[in-house]
């Protein structure tokens, strides 16, 4: 992840994902590259073809707020996408971080989430590492190699495309979020890493993280294919933490009086029948 050209390379990844048709220019024969071309963009934004060269060239890396709202509306931005652009032209002030990985969760927060006996809950890092969760959370992703990060466990380990269900949605929502919890990754010395492990251990997810698509964690729901009460359904909320920059408290919850309800049930009660007197929790790096 080469700093200097992140905002090129968002430009140039929306630039090819848009048609002509979408903004509604004319177009006639064969374009020899996908989406539209850098004069098209720069002509509908109100700038010069030099000065668009530029940006996507990182010759030129803090346009105007005026000008990257205005590509924003070219390259119909949603309001994540748009955020995301502000942020790559115009960072704010950051203190890099050198004191190790380890990311420690609130011991108050570690309470409550053991008195949810109802509710898998997870307490999430930006690398989506996973630094804390309750029983249930636990027994939710039990057995699953590489579950201490939901980027590995997505696209590293052969199991997650029978774990979860909507495996394809997942991966893509995956590696949106990573790229809007990051940011910039400037403060962020181990997200390069990660990104770096992933882009080796799977080509889907360097066609992903190649998209630059960007998607802030707040609500949807998953399938899951459990190994030991089978198919269920959950839908999550996201809550970021206060005190905590970067990271997300996700809850779980079932469909009152569905199957994925009852499926939800029997694996509370298997995890009260096997508790262990040891602390559920555990962090990550």
């Amino acid at each position: 992840m080469d700093c200097d050209k992140l905002l090129g390379e968002f430009l140039r990844a929306k630039r090819e994902a848009i048609s002509p048709d979408d903004v509604g220019l004319l177009h006639f024969g064969h374009r020899r590259t996908p989406g539209l071309r850098r004069e098209e963009v720069a002509m509908l934004a109100g700038v010069s073809t030099d000065y668009y060269m530029r940006l996507e060239q990182g010759r030129e890396r803090h346009p105007s707020e005026q000008v990257v709202s205005a590509l924003a509306r070219v390259l119909h931005l949603d309001s994540d996408s748009t955020a995301y652009m502000h942020e790559l032209a115009h960072p704010g002030p950051r203190q890099r971080r050198t004191t190790g990985r380890v990311e420690r969760v609130s011991p108050g927060l570690l309470r409550l989430m053991d008195n949810w006996t109802r509710t898998p809950a997870l307490v999430l890092g930006a690398r989506l590492d996973v630094l804390a969760r309750n029983p249930l959370g636990s027994a939710l992703y039990e057995g699953l190699h590489h579950n201490d990060n939901l980027m590995r466990l997505t696209f590293l380990n052969p199991k997650a495309r029978e774990f979860f269900q909507d495996w394809d949605m997942v991966a893509i929502n995956k590696a949106a979020h990573l790229r809007a919890a990051a940011g910039t990754g400037l403060d962020d010395p181990y997200l390069p890493e990660l990104v770096d492990e992933l882009s080796v251990g799977s080509a889907e997810f360097r066609r992903l993280w190649a998209r630059q698509d960007v998607r802030s964690k707040t609500r949807a729901s998953h399938s899951f294919r459990h190994h030991q009460v089978g198919d269920l359904t959950l839908a999550y909320e996201s809550f970021s933490i206060n005190g905590a920059p970067g990271q997300q408290l996700i809850v779980y919850q079932a469909e009152p009086g569905s199957t994925s309800e009852q499926a939800l049930a029997l694996l509370g009660g298997a995890v009260i029948e096997h508790a262990s007197p040891e602390h559920a929790h555990h962090l990550t790096f």
